[in-house]
């Protein structure tokens, strides 16, 4: 992996020891339940995390199919040392754990292999990144995906209220204006078109204390 900045797990100014604590502000379990619903990943299935930080999604997707492979890709080192003690913490319970890769999200496709996974996902991952470091995420995972392959993400997206906004402004004081901005004047459904995507819909959103969350949910042609 080149050297390149990317935003830590939980933001610019905190430790990644603060990360889960900070994300269960955001009704944690209800959005990665509804992302673990739209995955439902079968026996056999590639499951590939990109951006998978803590490894709280991976590891809830391999607890809900162990026979799956899920691969978890992030490029914080530290963030995956967390992961890989909370998947051991509960691995014999899982039935096995997930793998684990450091890398960048743009690079996904060469460290997973293109055209291998069943379905691709994130969460909280596109919002801290620049609108062309979002497309070329976007685009590293359609290449990652065989045809037919399923999308789902988890983020923040269109700041529909008053009330949102505010709340979201947590959020842009940790990851920076600039890059959140685009995502809460709801770029990301024609991003994930504009990679090759089909069928994109905003099938949840989810109101939190940070602001709204959406989920949405596309396909590899």
């Amino acid at each position: 992996m080149t050297e390149r900045s990317f935003t830590p797990a939980a933001g610019r100014f905190a430790p990644v020891r603060l990360y889960d604590p900070v994300v269960a502000l955001t009704r944690e379990r209800l959005w990665r339940s509804l992302v673990a619903m739209h995955v439902a990943p079968r026996p056999e299935d590639v499951v590939v995390d990109v951006g998978c930080g803590t490894g709280s999604l991976a590891v809830l997707l391999n607890r809900v199919e162990p026979r799956a492979t899920v691969i978890g890709v992030d490029p914080d080192p530290e963030a995956l040392e967390v992961a890989r003690r909370k998947a051991a913490a509960i691995g014999g319970t899982a039935g096995g754990t997930p793998e684990w890769r450091l890398g960048m999200g743009d690079a996904v496709a060469g460290i997973v292999g293109a055209g291998t996974a069943d379905t691709v996902v994130s969460s909280l991952v596109l919002h801290q990144c620049p609108v062309p470091m979002k497309r070329a995420v976007l685009t590293a995972m359609h290449e990652t995906l065989r045809p037919g392959g399923k999308l789902v993400i988890a983020d923040y997206g269109k700041q529909r209220t008053a009330a949102m906004r505010l709340a979201f402004r947590f959020v842009q004081l940790a990851d920076g204006k600039a890059d959140t901005q685009p995502n809460a004047d709801g770029i990301l459904p024609r991003l994930i078109a504009e990679a090759g995507f089909e069928n994109v819909r905003e099938s949840e959103t989810v109101a939190t204390l940070t602001g709204s969350l959406s989920l949405y949910v596309a396909r590899r042609a």
